[in-house]
């Protein structure tokens, strides 16, 4: 793990009375009586849970993690458990993060002395040189949310350099997806009110000569190039995608004519539109009725005329079309992720052919969804926001499909009985799907996918008979099932539990 020389601390971290294994409730419960009240509850509205408790995905604070790491001039610090710490940084380093991640470790003394917050405040004017960074980004992980380290109270402005200090618990932030939005937010926060008060630096590529179209959500890199094609004829032109990649993207983003939703959760990012005065509209220019359908709404709200409307939908329909014409998809398909691009990717499999039976995503429904959600209903598909793992198990044993596509322990299941399976995160939202570049994007790797379900009923009928769950293994004898044992290490587990959410409490 990489860390900054600066922000060491000679004290070494030990696990603290409010540890990460506390639970959930214990934690919540410890934030609120530490002042994070407002925090909770603010993040409670923007991204609600249900129907379950939350979906088990990565830890949340790797969103927030990846928007910051992946902007230039902007330094990161992580302030919770060393365990906690080790795993982002790691999992950043291996989604290709080239930065180095700074830590300030704590034992249980400094944080309830509130000296964790004395050396916060020490690191970051050490690390504020303005000629290095524009901004620094400091996020609370569990146990100093829990706590109540109070980042409001760090300067906002140091030589000219941002400070955003950001909450990004476990226990209060649903999905990583729904964490960029948290640092996304408080960006353009910050930059809303810098631009208010007087004249901002421009973007780096100048500013565009015609109104433009800010894009909410990562996407692909072709994808903004592609919609930047689609908006000539509206006379538009394609501005930043929010997250940025540089602080002063965000006054262009903030400058846009229009915010289009691509994906529809960053509730806190539209809210500092809706604040700047921008219109939103939701979906994106996917397929051929998502392309139409979105550039009827682009164009309707940004009073554009009948005729350009029509003439930007001619331009490029008949390339959709015959892009989708050209590489069919056959099958019946299964689909979860938690991106926030499940409903685009299923509208675009539909469209090529592919008889998909379920959507889950880990994200809430917004109103901004809400258009793909109608459209996929219209054509027989169940969409479950907030979907957990058990549910997307269901809809695999119900639908008994010819292709998985989804999360890990989705795809894992789906191979063990045989079935082709696709991991969503690094083979399908790692691909362009806007406009005619998206339209056939999908059909390679499904297609191939789906070619090889032989080759899997292969590989199952070979392996049958191997030992499964307490027979899972290489033995020379099978081992018996013990199943008293197993019930006296649930109750262990059970006392260890209670325990610890005791001394937590």
């Amino acid at each position: 793990m990489e860390a900054d020389a600066t922000l060491k601390s000679a004290v070494s971290p030990t696990e603290s009375a409010t540890g990460c294994h506390s639970g959930r409730d214990t934690l919540r419960q410890a934030a609120a009586a530490a002042g994070k009240s407002e925090v909770l509850d603010r993040y409670a509205a923007d991204y609600p849970l249900g129907p379950h408790d939350q979906p088990q995905s990565m830890c949340p604070a790797f969103g927030s993690l990846r928007v910051g790491l992946r902007m230039r001039r902007t330094a990161t610090i992580l302030s919770g458990s060393a365990c906690c710490v080790y795993g982002l940084t790691f999992t950043s380093h291996f989604y290709g993060a080239r930065r180095t991640v700074g830590y300030v470790p704590f034992n249980s003394e400094t944080l309830v002395t509130g000296k964790l917050f004395e050396d916060l405040r020490d690191a970051v004017y050490k690390l504020a040189r303005p000629a290095e960074y524009d901004a620094i980004v400091v996020t609370n992980l569990c146990v100093p949310t829990a706590s109540g380290v109070p980042l409001r109270l760090l300067p906002k402005e140091i030589n000219g350099v941002r400070i955003i200090g950001i909450d990004v618990p476990g226990f209060g932030v649903p999905t990583h997806a729904e964490a960029k939005d948290v640092l996304a937010g408080a960006m353009l926060n910050y930059a809303r009110l810098e631009a208010e008060q007087g004249p901002v630096q421009a973007p780096r590529s100048g500013r565009a000569g015609k109104p433009t179209v800010t894009m909410l959500g990562e996407m692909f890199p072709v994808d903004p190039v592609s919609i930047g094609r689609m908006l000539e004829p509206l006379g538009l032109a394609a501005g930043p995608v929010v997250p940025t990649r540089e602080w002063r993207e965000l006054y262009a983003a903030l400058d846009g004519a229009v915010v289009a939703a691509i994906h529809p959760f960053y509730t806190a990012s539209l809210r500092e539109f809706e604040h700047a005065g921008r219109p939103i509209i939701g979906s994106a220019p996917v397929g051929c009725d998502g392309t139409a359908a979105w550039l009827e709404a682009l164009g309707t709200t940004c009073g554009i005329p009948r005729d350009k409307i029509d003439a930007a939908k001619n331009a490029v329909l008949p390339a959709i079309r015959g892009a989708l014409a050209q590489k069919p998809i056959r099958g019946r398909i299964t689909l979860s992720g938690y991106e926030g691009s499940e409903l685009l990717v299923a509208r675009l499999l539909i469209e090529s052919g592919a008889d998909v039976r379920y959507v889950g995503t880990a994200c809430p429904r917004t109103p901004w969804s809400e258009a793909d959600r109608a459209w996929l209903s219209a054509h027989g598909v169940r969409v479950q926001y907030r979907a957990s793992l058990e549910q997307d198990l269901a809809a695999l044993s119900e639908h008994q499909p010819d292709l998985v596509i989804g999360t890990t322990p989705v795809v894992q299941a789906a191979k063990q009985q045989g079935l082709p399976a696709l991991y969503f995160t690094n083979l399908i939202s790692a691909r362009p799907l806007m406009g005619p570049a998206g339209a056939g994007s999908l059909a390679q790797v499904v297609n191939a996918a789906l070619a090889s379900k032989g080759r899997f009923e292969e590989m199952r009928d070979f392996f049958a008979g191997v030992g499964t769950g307490y027979a899972a293994g290489v033995w020379e004898e099978v081992p018996r099932d013990r199943p008293e044992f197993r019930q006296q290490q649930l109750v262990q587990i059970a006392r260890l539990r209670k325990a610890e959410e005791a001394i937590g409490c």
